[in-house]
């Protein structure tokens, strides 16, 4: 349990880094505002023409009597946004991250060198187009992931009960997870640390990794929201990395994230920081 809190802790000091470096904040403003429109302009196209695909979609139903087909057809078409909001934000910190490259790349390492001890952050040596390469790619990859658990929630929703309890709680702790390697690989990619690699280093402290991604997707629900918590986001996840790296963090970062040495938790092999 105690990792669920050093997680939200690492989230609740990136925030607070990016409000004590206004001139940061306002730059990481811009790629996530790009984002934004673009998907604000899916979801409504979703909400409009969303139950006439649900329509075409079941043909089956069209001569089902009433309420039957309403309620059907209503509950897919919920259940069809839900999924496109779902999708929105486990892809809004891919596109955002794309988007704004160079920038959260430089914050990240403004934040290493800030919480460091000695000063220092590290740096990648590859040049930036070969970063841009490796980003989209893993990101892909990631997305893949992610939207074979969509498929799979939305499969589970149809399951009477579960469907209406279990999957969309099972659904925010999969986006937090998500969401949080996006957002951390900004940090582990520039210190060489391989998706598998990563993959691997977040599953072997979930709870941690639940308590900085889940509160923060359920915040990404709320309109325009993501948009201000991007920047502290990425300086919260550098934060997440130092702390699943055990690399010892100063006072410029979270007040209870160091110590993971002495609790036990090992690199997994095959992670180099």
């Amino acid at each position: 349990m105690r990792d669920l809190g050093v997680g939200f802790g690492c989230l609740l000091g990136g925030q607070r880094w990016v409000a004590r470096h206004g001139r940061q904040y306002g730059f990481g403003l811009l790629p996530g505002l790009i984002s934004l429109v673009l998907y604000a302009a899916a979801l409504v196209a979703l909400a409009v023409w969303g139950e006439d695909a649900v329509t075409w979609a079941t043909p089956f139903a069209d001569h089902w009597s009433s309420p039957w087909q309403g309620l059907f057809r209503g509950f897919l078409t919920a259940v069809l946004f839900a999924l496109g909001l779902l999708l929105a934000v486990l892809t809004f910190t891919a596109v955002t991250l794309l988007i704004g490259q160079p920038f959260y790349e430089s914050l990240s390492e403004k934040v290493d060198a800030d919480v460091s001890p000695d000063g220092t952050a590290p740096r990648s040596d590859l040049p930036l187009w070969r970063e841009l390469w490796i980003s989209g790619r893993d990101s892909l990859r990631v997305l893949v992931r992610a939207g074979l658990w969509g498929v799979l929630l939305f499969a589970l929703g149809f399951v009477p009960l579960v469907g209406q309890t279990m999957v969309p709680l099972l659904g925010f702790f999969v986006t937090g997870f998500f969401l949080t390697e996006e957002l951390a690989s900004v940090a582990l990619q520039r210190r060489g640390v391989e998706l598998r690699a990563r993959l691997a280093l977040l599953r072997s402290r979930k709870t941690l990794v639940w308590g900085f991604g889940t509160p923060l997707g359920l915040a990404f629900l709320v309109p325009f929201v993501a948009v201000f918590l991007m920047p502290g986001a990425v300086a919260g996840a550098t934060l997440l990395a130092r702390e699943l790296l055990g690399e010892e963090t100063g006072e410029g970062g979270t007040e209870d994230t160091g110590g993971s040495a002495a609790d036990g938790h090992a690199r997994p092999q095959g992670v180099t920081p």
